[in-house]
């Protein structure tokens, strides 16, 4: 419990950002960014790249905040509690027990003690040296090595286990502020006279948090203390190589995650008594389902962003499949859990497209019922960026929730019930005529055309323009310049750390890029990649 409070201390102390003095009293303090949280999806990808993808993450991590869309924008705002600090101890010694364990140690740590039974300095300060610099993101000082060195000695001759204190510094290293949190140093940068930028290391980290969502490999930390990610052509080389490589597919997977609010699957349930196809199961595989269906548009077949929301190609497996209703052929070996299997839904069929997948229509409908307001209010925010009011707090939602009324027997009727109370109307009007386009999929996700036995009306519009049921959404969201206009904005906010500025030249370039690449999401993010909104901190203004 000491060592965790410690620690702990420490980590809020990091949350707090630090300030760079210059050497000429003359010159402005400036702050520095503060360090950012790794998220939850980091630390497991930053230890399979690490330690190897058979060391399994096991655990609960400290909670998430999201801030203007992003969870990636709440990690800048956070600290870690008393209780995460706990729960990060628990998650870092099953790791480092994972690591000296007969089956990983070899591979693991690239030397033989002498002695298994005391303390090997030698070989703890090259495993030291190796691991601790991917682990920190950074090279380590000398001072630092040492002291690792001499803590694993001194728990290698207490219990007797060489072992047992190469593990005691795995630990220690994966609970540090280092590690847990990504550390944003600045310095001078010469080519903006009075600005400042991120250090090397900072600016590797940045990188790959954003590109690939883990650590900086190797190359990309050579390139950091060589000097050569400062370079204009040396920071396009990393980033040209980095956006081509199959990491690449996780930092797509884990911005996606990100915009449309995936995190929001760990609470997620629905009625049995109602939906009793809607298994654990079935909710993961749905995430799954849209991530393997943005990966294979966005990364392999690189196509139009807009495309998204219209396309007929995705992955199924048997669950799913009954779950939309769909015949599916899969062969099945004896023991085999189930297989995905590319799908390919015929023209005009409603189910094609994102918005029409459990992982859109499911996650933003209640237990038992459908949401047009909720899932209106999903598409306004996560997808088109435009804020939704929150309702009044004493608004009366009985006409919405009595499913069983007979006078009102579509979800469409009882929200034309509840728009009749004046509080109501302004919000509604802003997400029904969207939300109600896709009352075709119940609260789980499946397919129907009927509600209490009378037809459903997906009639709608958006923007002005009228359309009818989930392919006429579709093709009008398709067309929407906000579509498009939202999804650079995030994607510059989620490497950039911040919203674009108000006119901000920097953002312009990239949304024209992206433009011209005929909406290529890679090529978005080799833009923002690129740019200095990442790296610079703009000269103090003078007061």
């Amino acid at each position: 419990m000491k060592r965790t409070l410690i620690l702990a201390a420490s980590a809020l102390a990091l949350a707090v950002p630090g300030v760079y003095v210059a050497a000429d009293d003359a010159l402005p303090k400036v702050e520095s960014p503060p360090p950012v949280r790794i998220s939850p999806s980091q630390y497991q990808q930053s230890v399979a790249d690490i330690f190897g993808t058979s060391i399994k993450v096991t655990g609960r991590f400290e909670p998430e905040v999201r801030d203007e869309g992003l969870m990636a924008l709440g990690g800048r705002k956070v600290s870690i509690t008393d209780t995460g600090l706990e729960r990060y101890d628990d998650l870092a010694r099953t790791v480092a027990a994972q690591v000296i364990d007969a089956k990983h140690r070899a591979a693991l740590i690239p030397c033989t003690p002498q002695n298994v039974k005391a303390a090997d300095d030698a070989c703890t300060r090259a495993f030291v040296t190796s691991i601790g610099r991917l682990v920190y993101r950074r090279a380590l000082t000398d001072a630092e090595i040492s002291r690792k060195v001499k803590a694993a000695g001194d728990a290698a001759n207490t219990l007797h286990d060489f072992y047992a204190g190469i593990s005691a510094v795995v630990a220690d290293m994966l609970i540090s502020p280092n590690f847990l949190f990504r550390q944003r140093d600045i310095e001078p940068d010469p080519a903006h006279a009075g600005s400042m930028r991120l250090t090397g290391y900072a600016k590797a980290t940045t990188l790959a948090s954003f590109l690939w969502n883990t650590a900086p490999d190797d190359l990309l930390l050579k390139a950091a203390e060589s000097g050569d990610i400062h370079t204009k052509d040396g920071l396009k080389r990393q980033v040209d190589r980095m956006v081509s490589a199959g990491s690449m597919e996780g930092g797509v997977r884990a911005f996606f995650s990100d915009m449309l609010g995936f995190s929001d699957f760990e609470t997620l349930s629905k009625d049995p008594n109602f939906f009793p196809r809607y298994t654990l199961k079935v909710r993961d595989q749905s995430e799954e389902q849209t991530l393997r269906t943005i990966v294979d548009h966005v990364v392999k077949r690189q196509g139009d962003y807009r495309d998204l929301y219209t396309t007929p190609n995705t992955f199924l497996t048997r669950s799913l499949a009954a779950l939309y209703n769909v015949p599916l052929v899969e062969l099945v070996d004896n023991g085999q859990p189930e297989r995905w299997i590319p799908y390919s839904y015929q023209p005009g069929d409603p189910r094609a497209g994102i918005l029409a997948q459990a992982s859109f229509v499911a996650l933003h409908s209640p237990s038992g019922r459908t949401s047009p307001t909720g899932r209106g209010k999903a598409l306004r925010e996560n997808i088109l960026c435009q804020a939704v009011p929150p309702p009044p707090g004493n608004v009366d939602f009985k006409f919405v929730q009595d499913t069983s009324n007979p006078v009102y027997k579509t979800t469409r009727d009882r929200l034309t019930a509840h728009r009749s109370e004046a509080m109501c109307a302004g919000c509604h009007k802003i997400t029904d005529p969207i939300g109600l386009a896709l009352e075709n999929f119940d609260s789980a996700g499946g397919y129907r055309t009927e509600e209490n036995g009378a037809k459903i009306d997906t009639s709608g519009d958006l923007s002005g323009v009228k359309f009818d049921g989930p392919v006429g959404l579709a093709k009008v969201l398709h067309d929407d310049p906000a579509l498009t206009s939202c999804v650079a904005k995030r994607v510059f906010s989620y490497g950039a750390g911040r919203a674009p500025l108000p006119g901000e030249a920097e953002f312009a370039l990239v949304q024209k890029k992206f433009t011209d690449s005929k909406y290529n999401v890679l090529e978005l993010m080799r833009q923002v990649a690129m740019s200095d909104a990442l790296y610079i901190l703009p000269a103090p203004k003078t007061p």
